[in-house]
């Protein structure tokens, strides 16, 4: 290309001029590697359509508008976790299941966020709700009361099909299905001095067998302290990482034959752990926020190299991400988005706006705010890739479906009005609106 440019100079300075002042980041990138000029085309070519690729995403994220609400029930509650079916092959999902301070799940339509039915024989505290992965009439809770349940919506019965139990002194905050649906893990809270990662065989499920379910085991010494998530790999069946309020975020992988060998890393967050999941290419990346509102991302791919695994981390997410007026008051949890090879994080504001942030190595920056929705503190939120959507659930009982350039229709914000209760009474309606704006 040079050669080529020298026979004209007056090509070859603006061609220079170009370079130094369009794409001077990448010619510093080029420096930094020592890399002739002659492959910087290509290397900004590249760079534009990864950046357009993700910006993409991020205008479809900044885009979401409410299409559905559910109308709200006779007994209001917080609505804490949110689960959707697995699709069955070329389907899409039939189901939302949601967990609520009640101590009932209940059941919506998908796409209309009409009520379906409620399961409220629980005698203890929910911690979480989990579909099946391979039958989407079957769905998890965890108990405080040392269970597991699990429930077939095909059946008129209140009654679970299937108890997973624990041992006398376990009060299980926290759990999750591996990908097969072949393994079920559940966290306790500290008991004296103990503290359990419980496993059972959870084969059988979906031919709802109504025999109770004793553990396979337990891994006992690897926290300290409640084990508040645990969240299995996404597409490797073996692998699970749980975090803790000691600080602590193991990753396990359960076909090894004993604790110690199947702890394959441990990442430290300084804090007491909230949320945790996977990201990355292929999920090799595991992140955690904090109760405090901290962040840590490590690349656990790195574990047998020289190379930091840490990728990111971020005392008080609050403090560096640019919002207008401060309004970032906690974080609910993170997304991986496959097609874009990009992590959001979901953080919120006591009056209900959902905030978008988008995650880099090189820090945080937000992407969009998602106002006129909830009243009060969102709790729970569930990111569908399929159709780019967006369900959220809060302490105002309302639980919304948000999709891109969606219309909410009027009549349906009136219909969700009309229980009065505590509840309804710090609802306000708005039109949806959004703010949006780059850090």
């Amino acid at each position: 290309i040079f050669l080529s440019l020298q026979q004209d100079v007056i090509a070859g300075f603006l061609y220079a001029i170009l370079i130094l002042v369009v794409f001077h980041p990448v010619v510093d990138l080029i420096d930094n590697f020592n890399l002739t000029y002659q492959y910087a085309p290509l290397i900004i070519i590249r760079t534009a359509f990864e950046m357009t690729a993700v910006e993409k995403i991020e205008e479809q994220l900044a885009s979401l508008c409410i299409a559905k609400r559910s109308t709200l029930s006779e007994e209001p509650a917080y609505l804490l976790d949110i689960d959707v079916s697995k699709p069955a092959q070329s389907e899409s999902s039939r189901f939302v299941a949601v967990s609520c301070s009640n101590k009932s799940i209940r059941l919506y339509n998908r796409e209309t966020l009409n009520f379906l039915r409620e399961y409220s024989s629980h005698p203890g505290i929910l911690n979480g709700v989990r579909f099946a992965h391979t039958c989407d009439s079957i769905v998890f809770s965890a108990c405080s009361d040392g269970t597991v349940k699990c429930w077939d919506i095909r059946l008129a019965t209140q009654k679970a099909v299937q108890i997973f139990s624990g041992y006398p002194s376990n009060v299980f905050i926290s759990f999750d299905i591996n990908c097969s649906d072949l393994i079920i893990c559940a966290g306790t809270e500290k008991v004296e001095k103990d503290t359990f990662l419980v496993f059972w065989d959870a084969r059988g499920i979906t031919n709802c067998a109504s025999a109770a379910q004793e553990p396979l085991g337990v891994y006992s010494e690897s926290h300290n302290d409640d084990i508040t998530k645990i969240c299995f790999h996404p597409i490797e069946p073996s692998l699970v990482v749980s975090g803790s309020t000691d600080g602590l975020v193991n990753v396990f992988d359960i076909n090894r034959d004993n604790e110690d060998d199947a702890l394959i890393s441990t990442c430290n967050s300084d804090s007491s752990v909230s949320f945790i999941g996977w990201s990355g290419k292929d999920y090799k990346q595991v992140y955690c926020m904090t109760h405090d509102e901290g962040f840590c991302w490590w690349d656990i791919a790195q574990l047998d190299t020289e190379e930091p695994i840490t990728l990111l981390h971020v005392l008080d997410v609050r403090d560096t991400v640019c919002i207008e007026n401060n309004s970032l008051h906690y974080l609910v949890g993170g997304l991986y988005h496959e097609k874009a090879d990009k992590l959001f994080l979901i953080g919120g504001t006591s009056s209900g706006n959902i905030h978008l942030i988008s995650c880099g190595t090189d820090g945080l920056s937000l992407v969009g705010t998602l106002c006129g929705g909830h009243a009060a503190t969102v709790r729970s939120f569930y990111w569908n890739l399929t159709d780019e959507s967006l369900l959220t659930g809060g302490e105002d009982a309302q639980l919304l479906l948000w999709k891109p350039g969606a219309v909410e229709r009027s009549l349906a914000k009136k219909a969700s009005m009309k229980i009065a209760s505590s509840v309804q009474k710090r609802v306000r309606v708005h039109n949806s609106s959004l703010k949006s704006r780059k850090k």
